[in-house]
């Protein structure tokens, strides 16, 4: 999301990482835990780089109740969008996701996450560098932590990606909404060049992949 949003760099690089995502994806139908009861919500805590694309995504998915972009992981209460972006705060661009586990297990969420993102390479998506587009998930339970773990020795295991997996794995200790323009950014803004040279082909590709995951209008 910087400059001219290096639009070019960023078309090469969905093209380039692909396959790789693709092969993250196919694992969704794996098995998951049994599932909770009806009308339960956890939080799930994710960073992939820029949050436009992340709230894109995730809110398309059943079973989400809501997503909300802002930032988690650094050292300074409440900062602003502008301030992440100078990298001098230590946040990173989050996610944070209410889901009804009767419908997505927190398990699948994973799978989208690193079926949408590169989680190889540090501190930057595409064009988008700096740390604040780092590669994060902050778990808020030990079943979290387990889950996280399993999957991405999953990924290793399969050799899903050619580079090692970057990832942090962190305890969830504070989350700040961004301020609100942000808030489903894509969808407010879809004509954008941004949004269609970056988000649009994501979103694409959610449908082509899990159309029978998505909420009725998605």
């Amino acid at each position: 999301m910087t400059g001219s949003h290096g639009h070019r760099s960023r078309v090469l690089y969905e093209l380039l990482t692909f396959a790789a995502m693709l092969a993250a994806a196919v694992a969704w139908g794996a098995p998951t835990p049994a599932t909770p009861p009806a009308g339960a919500s956890e939080t799930a805590t994710f960073s992939g780089g820029c949050f436009w694309s992340m709230n894109a995504i995730f809110e398309r998915l059943k079973g989400v109740q809501s997503v909300t972009a802002g930032f988690s992981g650094g050292s300074v209460s409440k900062p602003s969008y502008e301030r992440v972006c100078t990298g001098t705060t230590g946040h990173a661009e989050t996610v944070q996701i209410t889901f009804d586990p009767a419908v997505i297990s927190y398990r699948d969420l994973l799978r989208v996450f690193f079926a949408f993102h590169d989680p190889t390479t540090p501190n930057r998506q595409g064009a988008d560098v700096g740390t604040q587009y780092r590669s994060a998930i902050f778990y808020h339970s030990p079943e979290q932590r387990v889950a996280i773990e399993q999957t991405i020795a999953d990924l290793k295991a399969k050799q899903v990606f050619k580079a090692p997996i970057v990832t942090q794995v962190l305890p969830y200790k504070e989350f700040f909404a961004a301020e609100d323009y942000h808030q489903g950014y894509y969808d407010k803004h879809a004509g954008l060049p941004y949004c269609q040279f970056v988000i649009a082909p994501k979103v694409a590709k959610l449908h082509k992949l899990y159309r029978d995951r998505l909420k009725t209008g998605s």
